[in-house]
């Protein structure tokens, strides 16, 4: 590294992309991929629809409970 850098020509914001989206990686314990991807090839599906599929399902389950405590 050096023990200066020139930041006089730098551009702020230059890769700033307010409405980017970004894929954030899940990391999944082995036996759960396996028994994961077991499902998926049966039904033949991606890993990643399938658990999305899955997520959503207990978002609707997490949100009829919330509904009936209020």
């Amino acid at each position: 590294m050096k023990k200066e850098y020139d930041f006089s020509k730098a551009e702020q914001g230059r890769f700033y992309r307010p409405l980017a989206e970004l894929d954030v990686p899940v990391y999944l314990e082995r036996k759960v991929r396996a028994a994961l991807a077991k499902t998926a090839n049966k039904e033949k599906r991606s890993v990643s629809s399938l658990v999305n599929r899955l997520l959503r399902h207990d978002l609707q389950i997490a949100e009829s409970l919330t509904v009936v405590k209020r």
